[in-house]
């Protein structure tokens, strides 16, 4: 064993001579290598524990969730090297085609102007935006209405049913109503659908007087943040999947909501998440 070890000694030193670097530097470097490689195999094993209940989230994301554990442990990432170590391991998020729209503007009912065209959103519960979407179901579709806060992309209201009809919005938007603290009068904001132009939506709106706001020329581009978040948990919290029934939709719906309000960093909301900007805000 010994005569083994002095071997391997010699073979070091002469390694060492022939790249031009003492041996005390070979072995720290190596032992750098060597913390690397572990400290690697951890942050994989972080991440594919965050996909498990995120599967889509991104690497900017990720460092701002996983950025306690790392600490714990004394793992110093920055987004390249983790965006390497994605790479490497075949965890970078593909993208997704976009979903067809559930809108239904041509009507006779009643419209709204744009009021939060250009307005300086500063706090929560100053405008909600809100959007339909649908999911799949093994026998036909089931419908995921959303109210967002603008300030705080929070999640306020939402309601997951088998009807496009408005009753499903005016379940989602009483949800909502019944946590909106007094002397809170959010305008709300949508595009020309049917479902918030009929009388039963604008009523429940009037009763808390709440103004309302819908979107006139591009549709799209108006009310983008609420269709953004529509996107968001389809393509990150797996609702684009085709679903048994509805109970098992709903249960899916839920879990998505909580994760996104009080588990998703948000860019604009200089990585915080939803519900904790709202509540300290508010």
């Amino acid at each position: 064993m010994a005569l083994a070890d002095d071997m391997k000694a010699v073979s070091i030193c002469s390694l060492c001579r022939t790249v031009g670097m003492s041996r005390q530097n070979w072995y720290k470097e190596r032992r750098t290598r060597q913390h690397r490689e572990v400290d690697e195999q951890l942050v994989v094993k972080l991440v594919k524990d965050e996909r498990l209940m995120q599967p889509r989230i991104g690497t900017r994301k990720l460092l701002k969730v996983l950025g306690p554990q790392l600490a714990d442990h004394e793992i110093d990432i920055g987004r390249d090297r983790m965006f390497d170590v994605l790479e490497r391991h075949g965890l970078l998020v593909p993208p997704l085609p976009r979903s067809y729209k559930t809108t239904n503007s041509q009507h006779s009912l009643p419209v709204f102007l744009n009021r939060i065209k250009g307005l300086d959103i500063t706090a929560p519960n100053q405008v909600w935006v809100s959007d339909i979407t649908y999911i799949r179901i093994e026998s036909s579709f089931v419908y995921l209405t959303l109210l967002m806060d603008l300030f705080s992309r929070k999640i306020v209201g939402y309601h997951c049913g088998d009807s496009l009809e408005a009753i499903g919005c005016i379940e989602a938007l009483r949800k909502a109503i019944n946590d909106l603290p007094a002397g809170c009068f959010p305008i709300h904001h949508s595009d020309r659908g049917c479902q918030y132009c009929c009388h039963d939506y604008v009523r429940v709106l009037n009763d808390r007087n709440l103004a309302i706001s819908m979107t006139e020329k591009d549709h799209c581009a108006e009310n983008a943040t609420a269709e953004r978040l529509n996107g968001i948990l389809k393509q990150e919290y797996s609702l684009r999947m085709v679903f048994k029934d509805l109970e098992h939709a709903r249960r899916a719906v839920d879990q998505a909501v909580w994760l996104y309000n009080h588990r998703r960093p948000h860019s604009s909301l200089k990585m915080e998440v939803p519900a904790a900007v709202h509540e300290a805000a508010a």
